[in-house]
C-alpha cells in the first residue's frame, strides 16, 4: 500500500518540485497539498495522511506549533520536516512537537525519500549532522558511568535487540544478527516496550540515546 504524503510549503514552486520528484516513487502517493499552517492543519483532518511532510517556516503560524497540533489530532500521522533551518533552537523544537524526521533542504532527494519511509513505518530519520546535536545533548543531560548504563530490568539479550531496534534494523535483520527467530525478536520487542513504557519507535530511539546506546 502507498504511503499517502501531505505536502506544506508556503512556495508553490517548492511542493511542485517535491511532487514531480515523489511521484516518481511507486510507493509514495501525493495526497494533497498546502501553503499555509492553516491549509495544512485542514487537510491533514480531511485527508488523514500517513506523512506530513512539512516546512518550519509557514507565513500564517510555525510550522513547529502546527506539527505539534496535527500529532496531537492525529498521533497516527507521522511528521516530518523539510528545512532550511539546522540550527539547534528549530531542530530540538520540531522534535519536542512530534515530529518523526528531519531533513534540511540541501539535503539528497533519496535522503528525502529515505525519511518518509522510516516515517511512515514509525522509525526516526534525522539527518546525520543534526542526529550528533541529538545524541550529544541527551548524553551530556544522563549521569555517567554504571548508573547511566542501568536498563530498567532489561536482560542481556534484550538489551542487544534495543540496540540494533534503534539503529534502525529490523525484525528480520535482528534475527539473522542474532542467530534466533523473527517470532523470537518479536517477543523481545514486545517486552522492551512493556518494560520501558515505550509505545513507538521514535520513543525507543530517544530512550537509547538518552541511555547512551546510540554512540555519535
Amino acid at each position: 500500500m502507498a504511503i499517502r504524503l501531505l505536502l506544506i510549503d508556503d512556495h508553490a514552486v517548492v511542493r511542485t518540485g517535491l511532487r514531480m520528484l515523489l511521484e516518481t516513487e511507486a510507493d509514495i502517493e501525493i495526497a494533497g497539498e498546502a501553503g499555509t499552517a492553516a491549509e495544512g492543519l485542514a487537510a491533514a483532518a480531511a485527508l488523514a495522511p500517513d506523512v506530513v511532510l512539512m516546512d518550519i517556516g509557514l507565513p500564517d503560524r510555525s510550522g513547529i506549533e502546527a506539527a505539534r497540533e496535527i500529532k496531537a489530532r492525529s498521533p497516527r500521522t507521522a511528521v516530518v520536516a523539510l528545512t532550511i533551518h539546522e540550527d539547534e533552537e528549530y531542530f530540538f523544537k520540531m522534535l519536542e512537537a512530534g515530529a518523526s524526521g528531519y531533513v534540511p533542504k540541501r539535503a539528497a532527494p533519496e535522503e528525502l525519500v529515505t525519511a518518509i519511509r522510516a516515517a511512515a513505518r514509525g522509525e526516526v530519520y534525522l539527518y546525520p549532522s543534526l542526529a550528533k546535536l541529538l545524541v550529544k545533548d541527551y548524553i551530556a543531560q544522563e549521569p555517567s558511568g554504571a548508573a547511566a548504563r542501568t536498563l530498567d530490568g532489561l536482560t542481556a539479550r534484550e538489551q542487544e535487540v534495543l540496540e540494533l531496534l534503534a539503529e534502525g534494523a529490523g525484525n528480520p535483520e535482528i534475527a539473522d544478527r542474532l542467530h534466533i527467530s523473527p517470532k523470537t525478536v518479536a517477543r523481545h520487542r514486545e517486552n522492551i516496550m512493556g518494560k520501558l513504557n515505550l509505545h513507538s519507535r521514535s520513543e525507543l530511539v530517544k530512550y537509547a540515546i538518552r541511555k547512551g546506546i546510540i554512540q555519535p
